[in-house]
């Protein structure tokens, strides 16, 4: 790996800082990963914005579903991408260019999810890079409870 990825303490420290999450590419099927962190991070207090084109206008798990990052009209702390490596790339630069207008702080691509090109961009943009991870592993891991 080419970028240098965020230490233990950086990364809790975002988790305890973070508010709101945008899952992109959340799921209505209980048994995708999707679906099953972002009820995890609600569990935690987490604000969770479901991103789903094929969900949009609906309800997830409570949380009205967005089509995409530009349809977000509250200020998102942590996109959270649920995409093959390949889309993570879209995703990334849509949060850069939202970034300024939803207060984004950081990219986390799930585990699987690796794109250098993509944590370039959003490194070089000022953003926070999490890759090949999950909060639902790092959340109990780093703030242990």
């Amino acid at each position: 790996m080419t970028n240098q990825a965020p230490s233990d303490d950086e990364i809790a420290d975002l988790l305890r800082t973070a508010r709101t999450f945008a899952v992109v590419g959340a799921s209505a099927n209980p048994s995708r990963p999707s679906h099953g962190v972002a009820r995890f991070l609600l569990a935690r207090g987490y604000e969770v914005i479901p991103v789903n084109p094929g969900l949009a206008g609906g309800d997830l798990l409570g949380q009205p579903v967005a089509a995409d990052l530009a349809a977000i009209t509250r200020p998102v702390d942590v996109v959270d991408i649920f995409r093959n490596s390949e889309a993570a790339l879209d995703v990334v630069r849509a949060a850069i260019r939202e970034k300024d207008r939803l207060g984004i702080k950081a990219v986390w691509m799930q585990l699987g999810v690796i794109n250098e090109v993509a944590a370039t961009e959003a490194a070089a943009a000022g953003l926070t890079v999490v890759m090949d991870r999950c909060p639902a592993i790092e959340w109990p891991r780093l703030l242990g409870r």
